[in-house]
């Protein structure tokens, strides 16, 4: 693997670790205040999935035998890039709400800016499908892409309605 390519796997793998970093600061805060966690095993599948999914690319570009189309690892990087940008701009928009899980305190607020105002669930349609579709793309990880991201889809799904269902149950006549 290229070492321009080595350089982003390293920068991906520090930068999910720095907002799994904030998300457990935001869950402990939450959770002291009283904050209820919805989907508990699905937020353990999805991080799963994820994790493997990042594992799978990254060993099958390492496994690659040819050299990898650099327009595409390019156009990958942008991808992730740009999705990187979009969760700022969600944790910019959810503060001290924002979490991998879904947990709601009994102060919680039901949030309409940013992105929110554009899309349902930006963190997950303009941020986690892009970021792992960049990633493959950067990494030339065309089975991990193809196979991954169907299999992905399945707890995503699922949060997406546990989301719903829980923002349905705190935010009633609102939605």
């Amino acid at each position: 693997m290229p070492f321009h390519l080595i350089l982003f796997v390293v920068a991906a793998f520090a930068w999910r670790l720095l907002t799994l970093a904030i998300s457990a600061r935001h869950e402990k805060a939450l959770k002291k205040h009283g904050a209820t966690e919805y989907g508990a095993k699905n937020s353990i599948l999805l991080a799963i999935f994820h994790v493997l999914y990042y594992i799978c690319a990254v060993v099958e570009a390492a496994a690659g035998t040819r050299e990898p189309n650099t327009l595409l690892s390019a156009g990958g990087i942008v991808i992730y890039i740009a999705s990187a940008l979009v969760l700022v701009s969600v944790i910019r928009s959810l503060g001290g709400l924002w979490t991998i899980k879904i947990i709601i305190s009994p102060q919680h607020r039901r949030v309409q800016s940013g992105l929110f105002s554009l899309v349902r669930h930006p963190n997950y349609f303009l941020n986690i499908l892009p970021e792992l579709i960049g990633f493959a793309l950067a990494l030339n990880a065309y089975w991990t892409l193809v196979i991954g991201i169907p299999l992905y889809l399945i707890p995503l799904v699922t949060r997406i309605r546990q989301e719903e269902a829980a923002m349905r149950e705190t935010f009633a006549p609102d939605l």
